[in-house]
């Protein structure tokens, strides 16, 4: 038995899907499929029920997946472990930041930076990416747009941003607000796949709802982008309404304005992220991650 047995074994378990395990896992699913299989073999018990529909633990699957978990967490832990014990340098901390974060995040984090008694290093990513990897012990803190949800990962919230429609000027310049029953027959255009926080995804059930079903993926991965398409008009997007995030407004110019929704507030929350194990007494994170949520909350 080899520790990524443990692995495959455990993705498996928490995704119950062989499919999405191995997309977070980066593989293919007939190899993920056999090295489970080779674990079953090897531990003389089935871990799965599967058939054409579903992928449930048996009794033996339940019982191996605390266990699992745990040699895998410390054996994840080993590189740190080991670096406290011979490493007499600055410790390393690595905190995920994703696109858009607000300047007043951005401030606290400096701050904290300041103030952590080791060296912060930044690590950009979308948020899905930033919370898998915290999950994975690839970093120790992340800040990310929630909602952000994993087995054994806490968040907390930090900031709330209120977002507005971005409309095209010739249409909607002389308003203060829109209503969603006024952008029934307009595209709703999104940013390139990766850029986009996961609550816009809960944002297009709400705008589809309110009987707005024409949408488009943009293939730029900025929000300038948004800008340019909405001002051809007949579209409109999503952006962050404060002035000073200027990463999620759309491009300046007198074609576009952005505008608050007058019947619904959909708003973008900034959470900090860490794994659970981590931040319990005396665990290895314990007592920064109090100061991390202290400093930027």
């Amino acid at each position: 038995m080899e520790v990524f047995h443990l692995r495959y074994f455990a993705a498996v378990a928490e995704n119950l899907s062989f499919s999405k395990a191995a997309r977070q896992l980066h593989m293919a699913v007939s190899p993920l499929s056999r090295r489970v299989r080779d674990l079953e073999r090897e531990l003389g018990v089935r871990l799965f029920d599967r058939d054409s529909h579903s992928v449930n633990l048996t009794p033996a699957g339940a019982a191996l997946l605390p266990l699992a978990t745990d040699v895998l967490s410390r054996f994840d832990d080993l590189p740190g472990r080991l670096r406290q014990q011979v490493d007499t340098r600055q410790r390393v901390v690595h905190v995920g930041v994703p696109p858009g974060l607000h300047p007043t995040v951005r401030e606290r984090l400096r701050e904290f930076d300041r103030t952590a008694g080791c060296e912060v290093r930044r690590w950009p990513g979308g948020s899905q990416d930033l919370l898998d990897q915290v999950r994975r012990r690839e970093l120790e803190l992340a800040l990310v747009h929630l909602p952000a949800h994993a087995e054994g990962v806490e968040s907390c919230e930090v900031l709330r941003e209120p977002l507005g429609a971005v409309l095209p000027a010739a249409e909607f310049a002389d308003r203060e607000s829109v209503s969603l029953s006024e952008l029934t027959g307009h595209v709703y255009a999104r940013p390139g796949s990766g850029l986009s926080p996961t609550y816009f995804d809960q944002l297009e059930v709400r705008l589809a709802a309110a009987g707005v079903h024409r949408r488009t993926t943009l293939s730029t991965r900025d929000y300038s982008g948004i800008g340019e398409f909405v001002a051809n008009g007949g579209a409109f997007g999503i952006s962050m309404l404060d002035p000073r995030n200027q990463m999620g407004r759309p491009s300046e110019h007198d074609r576009v304005v952005l505008l608050p929704f007058a019947d619904f507030d959909p708003v973008l929350v900034t959470g900090l992220i860490w794994r659970t194990d981590r931040a319990e007494p005396g665990a290895d994170l314990a007592d920064l991650i109090s100061e991390a949520r202290h400093a930027l909350s």
